[in-house]
């Protein structure tokens, strides 16, 4: 019997992280419609953490199954799709009328359809080293670590007692005014096929576990200092870094198929 308790407490475990992840997301909600845009951004980070945690302690305990999967994608949908769509609407979309109301309606259907995608894509139980499309998780990331650096502009760069670089919040109201386009963006890029980095297979030697350990020491030391500017640096990079990488690859392929095509034509003339 004690085996038997222990078993259904492993499998409900991952499920509580998600819950969990579904419980900040609603919250959040109710502080954005309150108008307490940090709190509510606050939340979604803990939507995030929670988001981190279930599937790789469902992994850990081997307790992986459709039902988690499901309810994985519903908690997201709400935590990554409806609460940052309604935070932003609310915070800077709301004054377009019409327009924001249909930018904002967007960003959440491209988050279900990219969800759906990939759960389509995991019922073949195979863990891909990228991602097709932008993943809701990041794409909210970017929105949530915007508000967040936003509101240290507010408050003359100084809120909780965290710092921020001056350089970055400089950029900030040019952000704020760019939201509309952002949000468009963000929401295409999670119906794209344009591949983002996943961290789930990644194996790392010694050597480069060391390395690795070094990085994640300096990231805390400066998530710690800068937390909102940091967050929104990371998520940036991650966002930007699959939108390069694609366009190189493409403008590889393109210069390519030229040699190629050239190379036939000086033949014919040979």
């Amino acid at each position: 019997m004690k085996t038997t308790s222990l078993k259904k407490g492993i499998y409900i475990l991952p499920s509580l992280f998600t819950c969990g992840n579904m419980t900040f997301g609603f919250l959040s909600m109710l502080s954005s419609v309150s108008g307490h845009f940090t709190q509510a951004a606050w939340l979604l980070i803990c939507s995030i953490a929670c988001d981190m945690l279930d599937g790789r302690v469902a992994r850990m305990t081997k307790t992986t199954s459709e039902f988690g999967v499901q309810l994985d994608s519903l908690s997201d949908l709400i935590s990554f799709g409806l609460a940052p769509a309604i935070m932003i609407y609310m915070l800077g979309l709301k004054d377009m009328g019409k327009i924001g109301i249909a930018i904002a309606v967007l960003f959440v259907l491209c988050s279900a359809l990219r969800l759906a995608k990939f759960n389509v894509k995991a019922q073949d139980g195979v863990v891909h080293s990228s991602f097709s499309g932008l993943p809701t998780p990041a794409s909210a990331g970017l929105l949530i670590s915007f508000v967040l650096s936003f509101e240290l502009l507010n408050t003359g760069g100084q809120s909780l007692t965290f710092k921020s670089i001056p350089l970055l919040m400089n950029t900030m109201p040019t952000f704020f005014n760019a939201m509309p386009v952002v949000m468009v963006v963000l929401s295409l890029l999670m119906v794209s096929n344009i591949p983002f980095a996943s961290f789930k297979k990644m194996k790392l030697s010694k050597p480069q576990a060391l390395q690795v350990l070094v990085i994640i020491i300096v990231l805390l030391v400066i998530v710690i200092v800068y937390p909102q500017n940091t967050f929104f640096i990371l998520f940036s990079l991650y966002v930007l870094s699959g939108v390069v990488i694609y366009a190189l690859k493409y403008l590889n392929r393109v210069k390519n198929y030229a040699k190629r095509k050239t190379g036939k034509r000086k033949r014919k003339h040979e």
